[in-house]
């Protein structure tokens, strides 16, 4: 009996589960037949239109044709090239328009896009996206363009403006003197993915902004560094200028223009060791023709006459304005006894030092620890001189004052010389009067609060007067 009942509970389970079976697999035939239905029905009426309920961006476009769609974003395009980017580098401006870098909407992938939705080759997902659509209304986002080419081709002025080639240092020593010296200096280029970057960000603001509208932007750039710096080409701790000094001889004749370039080149290259005292008159030596010198004006008795080595203290008192710089101990320094129009030149009256071999020198102590390089640059065009110190920076700060002339005297009456090599009737001048002054100023070099040095630096100049040549030679 319960064989039977186990049996007939068997067949009524068999009966129901086939039943469910052939149910689901009708339902599920029936699903996908409508579901194809649906498909079929949505592409075939939109083959050429956007199915309903697609808005790009906020404008409806649901039932639209590629060609309605396209118009829309070309009229919008006509209100958007006006709007432009300000590229600003140093002194130079540059404005670009948004037509120029084809900026705007991408009115014929706009389109494509729009119609191309709920018609892929996957019936699931064109079945949700339709149903989507249709019940609650889908929003894609607007494509634009933007041509890097054009970026680029505007950018080029700017490019090779600021371009910078990094330069590797070299430091060659040679007899405890450098021969060869440059120092390091980091490269620089425009920075193109920074700006891309900007415009790409302000795309959208252009073309959703109903006025035109104007990016200033200062253009970076990118440090280019060199292959080898300047600390490591040497093994002397120098890494950094530390002192410069300038000065100006506009108006030299030619042979105290050699004789300056001919007494820096003793000094370009010198190599100043830790606690050593440098020595002007040392490395300049003997001043005469014998050691390379031409004759040019010099101040002697009094008077400015023709001498072998005039120039050389042009180079002393560039020297002199270096070591000021570099915040170092001067321990010997001898002002001129007269102003000299050429230390004044772009310079205050009163920076200057005089030499004179072997007793007047020109002197400093090289209390940073580490080596010190002097390079010279000798500018016979511009008529300029620069020394630069070379080494290791500790941190110290040297501040000069500004001259203050505390007294001055009238140049004293013109001297008239007979001259029987002119002929009569011919005035030369042959000195330039001067007044004479008593300047002061003042360095303090400070490190980290500290003060290290504070002086005051007096010179005492004696009046100047101008003398004349006056002919006296007949016929």
């Amino acid at each position: 009996m319960i064989k039977i009942k186990f049996l007939q509970a068997t067949k009524r389970a068999l009966h129901i589960s086939r039943s469910s079976i052939w149910f689901l697999i009708g339902f599920s035939i029936s699903g996908i037949t409508l579901l194809s239905i649906v498909i079929i029905y949505f592409q075939n009426t939109y083959s050429d239109r956007v199915i309903p309920g697609i808005f790009i961006n906020d404008i409806y476009v649901g039932e639209m044709t590629k060609d309605e769609i396209t118009y829309i974003y070309e009229e919008k395009n006509k209100n958007i090239g006006d709007s432009s980017f300000t590229f600003i580098y140093e002194d130079t401006i540059a404005t670009i328009s948004a037509d120029d870098l084809n900026i705007g909407y991408d009115a014929k992938l706009i389109s494509e896009q729009a119609v191309g939705v709920g018609k892929s080759s996957n019936i699931l997902s064109n079945f949700f996206i339709i149903t989507n659509s249709y019940l609650n209304g889908i929003t894609l986002n607007s494509s634009y363009t933007f041509d890097e080419d054009e970026l680029d081709n505007h950018l080029k002025p700017f490019k090779d403006l600021s371009y910078k080639k990094p330069v590797d240092a070299k430091f060659t020593v040679e007899n405890n003197k450098v021969v060869e010296f440059s120092q390091s200096e980091d490269g620089r280029v425009l920075d193109q993915e920074k700006i891309e970057k900007f415009v790409h960000d302000r795309i959208p603001v252009i073309i959703s902004s109903f006025e035109n509208t104007n990016f200033e932007y200062l253009l970076p750039t990118i440090t280019l560094k060199p292959e080898i710096t300047t600390e490591e080409v040497n093994d002397y701790g120098i890494e950094e200028k530390i002192g410069e000094g300038v000065s100006y001889f506009v108006g030299s004749i030619p042979n105290r223009i050699y004789n300056i370039g001919h007494a820096a080149s003793k000094i370009d290259g010198v190599l100043v060791a830790p606690n050593e005292e440098f020595s002007f008159n040392k490395y300049i030596g003997d001043i005469s023709r014998l050691s390379g010198y031409k004759e040019a004006y010099v101040i002697s008795g009094g008077r400015t006459i023709l001498g072998d080595g005039g120039g050389v203290c042009q180079v002393s008192t560039t020297l002199f304005r270096a070591m000021l710089d570099a915040g170092l101990p001067i321990t010997e320094r001898h002002a001129h006894s007269y102003r000299v129009g050429y230390y004044e030149q772009q310079s205050p009256v009163g920076i200057d030092a005089t030499i004179y071999v072997p007793s007047v020198d020109l002197k400093f102590k090289n209390d940073t620890g580490k080596h010190i390089l002097i390079s010279a640059d000798f500018d016979p065009v511009n008529q300029r001189l620069t020394f630069s110190f070379f080494g290791k920076s500790d941190g110290r700060k040297s501040v000069v004052s500004e001259p203050v002339i505390l007294s001055q005297s009238g140049a004293p009456e013109p001297l008239y010389e007979e001259d029987p090599e002119l002929p009569v009737g011919t005035t030369r001048q042959v000195d330039f009067a001067a007044s004479g002054a008593n300047v002061q100023f003042t360095r303090t070099v400070t490190r980290n609060g500290e003060v290290l040095i504070d002086e005051t630096y007096t010179s005492r100049y004696s009046p100047w007067r101008a003398v004349f040549k006056v002919g006296t030679k007949q016929g």
